[in-house]
């Protein structure tokens, strides 16, 4: 089992502590909570980092700084992309959403570029990257697609284009030193090397170009540069994590990861073949197809699994998909209460949706009278269990509307982890968040779509992913999702009894209202797809009798404190003040209250978890 780290106490610290690539920043306090929310400098302006797709990381923030020097004007801003075809589909975005850009155009622009070594013995490779230029004044709309579609630039590719840039900075300020010295000085010479260098370098010393503080994004300056100290020990925590396989092998660690999540290979058949073999042959697809895995279905592959940057990636992608195998003027279903982005996605690309965020039965009762009335849909979007309330839609009743209406299913298994449900069997689709447990450690982001070969538009999503899929994780990060992933079902097992037994504390106890868990919550509902050597997960949310003792308990709990979840250690926040600060009464009316404590529970010895939770409450004055 991997070391827990200890939990950092400062605002705006990476959790976990020295992790350049950390995915969750630390916010202590309920009041520190509200603050970040607010944009109050006091919080942000102290963050290392945050949850990527709300915070971009300090390396994007640089580089796309850098370019932004070499091919955007002193107005602009801009935002920085993987490929063409996602670059495309922000200034579409932005054309739609910046109002400015509805009557005049050439306001939102596409520069391609490759940042290439200087030198030609370099070990280092070129870095094929595109940046979307556009007024400063619409940033906040082209974050909202970075935030929605969740097709983000690796903060890692980042950092790599930066030492680029870096080396070749350095480089031409050493020729030019020798030309100095090679040659008598000129009387105008000064001019001549103070110009910006050309092709692929950069201006070691950029002006910056930070886009503005608002609740939920980039802070208006790049806070907490590390001293070159700090590097070194940041340096030895990701060795420390297992980068033990060269980058050159991504391929391979793609490849494992896609039989992994598959679930057709046993753990030792999966680093055997995946390290070893060049390419999958269609021998090995046959012998997969035929095993009944640990998804609990044949016909199941490797080929089946895609790849996303991150978990709202590909959610974005089933919904896009979506609309090319079915008639894409339909609206869509978000069944229960998501995670905030999945419904925006379902509202802001395509024609809208239906929300059902009571998701229960009565609900599905309104989806089969809405259905009875001659309502066409093109597919339900359901998370399995919801996040934050815990509660399992009927997916079997749900899969018979289905298959009467023509609709696809695309659950979202993120909170519950194929561990523990099974939920292919009842879908067209399934998508996961890959940074949450499958990964644990907190230090990289990705996603997963794995389409069920036995349902009838299987052929057809196959068809729409031939054009719509493109496989853009960075290779550092494939290492990084490959190595962490290894002890996946022994780190699951373990957090889904430290869950089980520190709900059953918390239920017991008198200053605690109510606890959502799979256990006590739709719990029916949740057996139908739990699989048998599964258990209830790792996610909890409790609510205590008011915001005042919900501050206390969480102030008080000696715990990592931050946005994200899954990961190996116990991670807290307050998550209806984070995830929708600006429509609290909106999420009340779905039962989501302001002053919901969410829980991911991690590895920690139980007794000192238990011991933990206890003392948080003791603090509670009623």
């Amino acid at each position: 089992m991997p070391l827990i780290p200890t939990p950092p106490i400062e605002v705006g610290s990476a959790i976990p502590s020295h992790t350049p690539h950390a995915v969750s920043v630390t916010l202590p306090t309920w009041a520190a909570n509200i603050g970040y929310e607010e944009g109050d400098p006091k919080v942000t302006g102290k963050m290392e980092c945050g949850y990527p797709r709300f915070f971009i990381h300090p390396h994007i923030q640089s580089l796309c700084a850098r370019l932004v020097e070499k091919f955007g004007k002193a107005s602009e801003q801009g935002m920085l992309f993987p490929s063409r075809k996602i670059a495309e589909q922000c200034r579409s975005f932005m054309k739609q959403y910046y109002t400015p850009a509805h009557e005049r155009t050439g306001l939102v622009r596409i520069a391609e570029c490759d940042i290439a070594p200087l030198d030609a013995t370099s070990e280092l490779q070129t870095v094929h990257i595109f940046i979307v230029l556009f007024p400063a004044d619409a940033f906040s709309v082209a974050k909202q697609f970075w935030q929605h579609a969740g097709d983000i630039v690796s903060s890692r590719l980042a950092e790599y284009g930066l030492r680029i840039l870096d080396q070749n900075a350095a480089a031409a300020s050493a020729a030019a030193q020798q030309e100095i010295t090679a040659s008598p000085p000129k009387k105008h010479g000064a001019g001549r090397y103070g110009r910006r260098p050309s092709g692929n370098q950069a201006n070691s010393s950029p002006k910056t170009h930070s886009p503005p503080a608002a609740a939920t994004t980039t802070p208006a300056k790049m806070a907490n540069v590390p001293e070159d100290d700090d590097r070194d020990q940041e340096f030895y925590v990701e060795e420390r994590y297992g980068r033990n396989l060269p980058v050159a092998f991504a391929a391979q660690a793609k490849r494992a990861v896609r039989r992994r999540i598959a679930g057709v290979l046993t753990e030792a058949e999966e680093m055997h073949n995946a390290l070893s073999s060049e390419k999958t042959t269609d021998a090995l697809l046959d012998q997969q197809r035929k095993r009944t895995g640990s998804r609990g279905i044949k016909g199941l592959s490797e080929n089946d699994v895609y790849l996303y940057p991150t978990g709202m990636s590909a959610i974005y992608h089933a919904h896009q998909i979506a609309m090319q195998v079915g008639d894409a003027s339909r609206h869509s279903v978000c069944f229960g209460f998501p995670y905030t982005d999945t419904l925006k996605i379902l509202q802001k690309f395509g024609p809208g949706c239906h929300f059902f965020g009571l998701g229960d039965d009565s609900s599905i009762d309104e989806l089969e009278l809405l259905l009875a009335s001659g309502e066409k849909i093109l597919s339900l979007f359901v998370e399995m269990p919801s996040n934050p309330l815990l509660k399992t839609a009927d997916l079997p009743r749900l899969r018979q509307l289905a298959d009467k209406h023509d609709f696809i299913i695309v659950v979202d298994e993120t909170i519950g982890n194929f561990c523990n449900v099974n939920v292919l069997e009842w879908s067209d689709v399934v998508v996961s968040s890959l940074t949450k447990v499958f990964s644990g450690d907190s230090n990289v982001m990705g996603g997963s779509m794995v389409l069920n070969p036995n349902r009838q538009k299987y052929s057809a999503l196959v068809k729409a992913l031939e054009t719509d899929y493109e496989d853009v994780i960075w290779s550092e990060d494939a290492v990084f999702l490959e190595r962490n992933s290894r002890d996946f079902r022994a780190r699951s097992k373990r957090i889904n009894e430290n869950a089980e037994a520190l709900c059953d504390m918390l239920a017991a106890h008198p200053k605690v209202d109510h606890v959502y868990y799979p256990k006590f919550t739709t719990t029916e509902h949740y057996l139908k797809v739990k699989n048998h050597q599964g258990g209830f997960g790792g996610l909890f949310s409790v609510m205590l009798k008011g915001e005042t003792q919900a501050s206390q308990f969480f102030d008080s709990l000696r715990c990592a404190k931050g946005p994200s979840l899954g990961t190996n250690f116990t991670l807290a926040c307050p998550y209806t003040i984070l995830a929708h600060y600006t429509e609290l009464d909106w999420a009340k009316q779905f039962g989501v209250e302001r002053y919901l404590v969410r829980v991911s529970v991690g590895l920690e010895d139980r007794d000192k978890l238990l011991a933990m939770f206890n003392d948080a409450l003791d603090a509670v004055i009623e």
